[in-house]
């Protein structure tokens, strides 16, 4: 009987010893992961990898988050995922009442100024602008976007080829197709796929928004 106890014990011993390994796999984020291929631009804790303009002030890490607050700014991502063509890009965003803030993609840094390269994801429930959140600004815009301020929201970003879908918590709102021989729109903006990285703004002094979880994953 003792051989027959001692394996007893051993195979209770293994048990007490995978448990918490098991555990641990169970609540690990790889293990629920459903956005695979995405990469994190964000660290929650500084502004590495990105570059701010003009008015450096405008932009500040709070609890993980990238909080533009000030006078005109944007925010480059200069990090190593640029320069970027095809893309499935996510965030999380959260406006306060009145402001306007956007997602610039296929743009350039620039030393100041609105960007000239690329096109802009509007950001903005309730400020004046008739241009709503998840507006492709000035090409399809949206007037009654889905969500309210106060409150996160996920913005999407989808670039394939000529290909552009712009979608709110799921939602597509902006399903757009550049004409093969568009040109640029004027000297002041193009507002034409080409390739590129990202921007945020900082809109104006009046203005807070909130962006975390910044994510890409890169498309063939």
């Amino acid at each position: 009987m003792m051989p027959s106890r001692l394996f007893v014990l051993a195979a209770l011993a293994s048990l007490t010893v995978l448990a918490p390994s098991a555990v641990l796999r169970a609540e690990s984020p790889a293990a629920t992961d459903t956005e695979a291929g995405f990469v994190s631009l964000f660290d929650g804790q500084s502004l590495s990898g990105w570059k701010a303009n003009e008015n450096v002030e405008s932009w500040k890490v709070e609890d993980g988050q990238l909080v533009c607050a000030g006078p005109r700014s944007h925010l480059f991502y200069v990090g190593d995922q640029a320069p970027l063509k095809n893309f499935h890009f996510k965030a999380d965003v959260k406006t306060t009442p009145g402001s306007n803030a956007g997602i610039y993609f296929h743009t350039r840094y620039q030393d100041s100024g609105w960007p000239k390269f690329g096109y802009e994801c509007q950001v903005n429930i309730s400020h004046h602008d008739p241009k709503k959140t998840s507006s492709l600004y000035a090409v399809k815009n949206v007037a009654n976007p889905p969500v309210k301020d106060n409150q996160w929201y996920t913005q999407e970003i989808i670039v394939q080829g000529k290909h552009i879908v712009l979608k709110v918590n799921g939602e597509t709102l902006v399903d757009y197709t550049e004409p093969d021989n568009k040109q640029p729109e004027s000297d002041q903006f193009t507002r034409r796929l080409d390739q590129g990285t990202f921007a945020l703004q900082a809109h104006d002094p009046d203005s807070k928004v909130y962006f975390k979880n910044l994510r890409v994953k890169k498309l063939p």
